[in-house]
């Protein structure tokens, strides 16, 4: 998707989104506990994932997700329902970044893999000491410096070789 400011090219392009970035748009945050083990902050919702509802009329409300309207962006949770005036329940509709990821399905193998795979969980670093820029770089520089040292000599042994014979051919010459 192209980056823009305005906000009625925004709406155009979130209506108009192919199906593989509606997917990315369609994700909710991980819980604390999941989002440590897992080492990824997001993750798009799934049917038969477990989300809890942060925000609206129904807070607190804690369900699974039996179906996933990426058309309207929008999930839907077993049990939060709505009685109609005509008495026929209807599902309540949530959408993905108002809820909160505590338990995910893996029963999909590829979805796995992406979790699995892709998300690694942060290595724990060991403390160590760094060895400073300039101890790694001083070596370097003392063998160029050997080298450049010795293209001198070697330039100054033969300047004083032609010097020499330069002398010599002189004194012969008178």
């Amino acid at each position: 998707m192209q980056k823009t400011k305005n906000p009625g090219k925004q709406r155009k392009m979130l209506h108009n989104a192919p199906a593989h970035i509606r997917q990315k748009i369609m994700a909710a945050p991980l819980s604390s506990e999941l989002s440590a083990s897992r080492g990824a902050k997001t993750l798009p919702v799934r049917k038969g994932d477990t989300v809890r509802i942060l925000r609206g009329d129904n807070k607190g409300f804690e369900g699974k997700i039996s179906r996933v309207d990426r058309k309207m962006y929008r999930i839907y949770l077993e049990g939060l329902t709505r009685e109609k005036v005509d008495g026929t329940n209807i599902f309540l509709s949530v959408h993905p970044s108002k809820v909160q990821i505590r338990n995910l399905n893996l029963d999909d193998k590829y979805r796995k893999d992406i979790v699995l795979g892709r998300k690694k969980a942060p290595e724990k670093k060991e403390k160590t000491k760094a060895t400073p820029a300039k101890a790694i770089k001083a070596p370097a520089k003392a063998a160029k410096q050997e080298t450049a040292s010795k293209a001198k000599k070697a330039t100054a042994k033969k300047t004083a070789v032609k010097k020499t014979e330069g002398a010599t051919s002189e004194e012969g010459g008178q």
